[in-house]
């Protein structure tokens, strides 16, 4: 039995990175009233708001823990494939790393028919969120809701491997997210305070009067009349229940769930929809296609000396770290795990940086999932343009089972040539001279693996997604499209998605940061601020 539906100006589907932005710019006009549906719990584990807490975030209480399909170019393996589930989305399980892409990126969104969404466009919304503790310049912003900060924690592995890429030919950087993006150095993180900050705690926060959020609201279908979108169908504590939107829904799920939802409803491929029982109520060829995440190729490698962070969490040291971080804001809890990174080139031709290396000082191997004993790092490395696409299909036409997800990694074969060149880089740099007195031996794959085609099967055993899904809803011009450039849903009125699933190509980096830009831009938009 369904509830009586209440009915709102504005609803918002998904309280993640751009989610949460646009319910606060909506809200910021009081004469409005917005509602903000969540499928996950509240924010209120305590370890959310750790910084080093989020490894430990690994259970459906406040993640999705979608798998992939068999990944037919990596073994046939299905991957894990986490993306957060409550307030903040996967701002509140993400190691919190601050990184914009190159401004590149923007332009070809630009050149791919994105008028309006070129990197000068952009900038302006990167910057009206920032509260950026270091930097005041043209790239950065100050007294935005959003605190981005310099990490009061970096480990000895850490440093040595900002040393060990500059003696590999890598320059020092001071910022990542300014005039230039390659080169090395330590990452700015969405922090506060030496506390998380997600975008739930940055745009939630303080509760305005006039937005409502709703929690463990799971969205079952858009409700649809005559070519409008009217509202949403959604599921509490088993309870089906329908809220009106007055004025527009908008879909923040992210590159997952927002695609899973107009399918769910009938908006989609009709060839796709019709099997499965749904009825078509917009043949949309593109919703689900599209798809686009990072891969990394990680390597592991032991320290004769007990310095990394292994082993901080067993019960007697996480008491000890955890009384030092609630009294003096130091040690080990405030670590982000990957401390610093870098950016370059796997070639003199490509047109700026396609590898991102990042240096955790512990083991962090199969998402954190294997134990390794003793003391140890990880080196990730990223393709962060791959030319592989993939999709997002349903299963069925139960809201409550999770789509197939199929990244489609490594079907293009130069992606494979990218992985290889990234690795081969972290390599040389677990070399450098600045390692030594820290590396007693590589383990994973160990230095039994030189050849090619040894490099080639270990990526296709042990490589791993890097949790930046997008494209899923591209914004564009062209048939494929899913929205437009203001992000309305072509055909259906009244119907925006503002998240990462619009970005018609994956950025050069992590991807937090993008996607909230996308959500104050999208919001400026439905204000006629833009």
């Amino acid at each position: 039995m369904k509830t009586s539906a209440k009915s709102f100006d504005y609803v918002i589907v998904g309280a993640g990175a751009a989610g949460c932005v646009v319910a606060h710019r909506l809200a910021e006009d009081p004469n409005v009233q917005v509602l903000l549906l969540e499928a996950g719990p509240p924010d209120k584990f305590p370890l959310i708001h750790m910084p080093a807490g989020f490894a430990k975030l690994t259970g459906k209480n406040v993640n999705w823990c979608f798998k992939t399909v068999p990944q037919k170019h990596l073994n046939h393996r299905e991957m894990h494939y986490p993306q957060g589930r409550t307030l903040g989305g996967s701002t509140s399980i993400n190691a919190m790393i601050y990184i914009r892409g190159h401004r590149l990126d923007y332009e070809e969104w630009r050149d791919l028919g994105c008028q309006g969404w070129g990197y000068e466009d952009v900038l302006p919304y990167f910057r009206k969120s920032e509260n950026n503790e270091r930097f005041v310049d043209k790239y950065h912003g100050r007294g935005g809701p959003l605190n981005v900060a310099d990490q009061i924690q970096s480990n000895p592995l850490s440093r040595a491997f900002v040393r060990s890429a500059q003696e590999v030919g890598i320059p020092y950087n001071p910022d990542l997210n300014g005039a230039r993006q390659s080169g090395v150095s330590y990452y700015q993180v969405t922090q506060r305070n030496v506390r998380r900050e997600s975008a739930a705690t940055a745009f939630l926060r303080p509760k305005k009067p006039n937005l409502t959020v709703l929690t463990r609201a799971v969205a079952t279908r858009i409700l649809l009349q005559n070519g409008r979108a009217t509202g949403i169908e959604y599921v509490k504590n088993k309870v089906p229940s329908q809220v009106h939107a007055e004025r527009e829904v908008i879909l923040s799920g992210g590159a997952v769930n927002s695609p899973k939802l107009l399918l769910l409803s009938g908006i989609g491929p009709a060839d796709e929809l019709n099997p499965l029982g749904i009825q078509v109520q917009h043949n949309l060829p593109g919703v689900g296609k599209n798809f686009q995440d990072h891969m990394d190729v990680y390597l592991a490698a032991e320290s004769g000396k007990p310095v990394s962070y292994n082993g901080h969490d067993r019960w007697n040291r996480a008491i000890l770290h955890g009384i030092q971080y609630l009294l003096y804001k130091t040690g080990p809890v405030t670590a982000s795990v990957c401390e610093a990174g870098c950016f370059l080139r796997s070639s003199p031709d490509v047109r700026s940086s396609d590898i991102q290396i990042h240096c955790l000082p512990a083991y962090v191997v199969d998402h954190g999932r294997m134990s390794i004993k003793g003391h140890g790092l990880t080196i990730n490395t990223c393709n962060l343009r791959p030319r592989s696409i993939g999709s997002l299909t349903l299963r069925s036409s139960d809201p409550l089972e999770d789509p197939a997800i199929d990244p489609n990694f490594l079907d293009d074969p130069g992606d494979l040539k990218v992985s290889m060149e990234g690795f081969k880089w972290g390599r040389r740099i677990l070399s450098a001279p600045s390692f030594r007195e820290y590396i007693s031996r590589e383990i994973l794959p160990g230095p039994e693996a030189q050849s090619d085609e040894d490099i080639k099967a270990y990526i296709r055993k042990w490589a791993k997604n890097d949790y930046h899904p997008v494209g899923s809803c591209k914004m564009g011009t062209d048939e494929r499209a899913v929205v437009n450039l203001q992000l309305s849903v072509r055909g259906i009125e009244s119907l925006r998605v503002i998240d990462a699933s619009v970005m018609p190509r994956l950025i050069s980096g992590n991807t937090q940061a993008t996607s909230i830009m996308i959500g104050e831009k999208g919001a400026a938009m439905i204000k006629g601020e833009v």
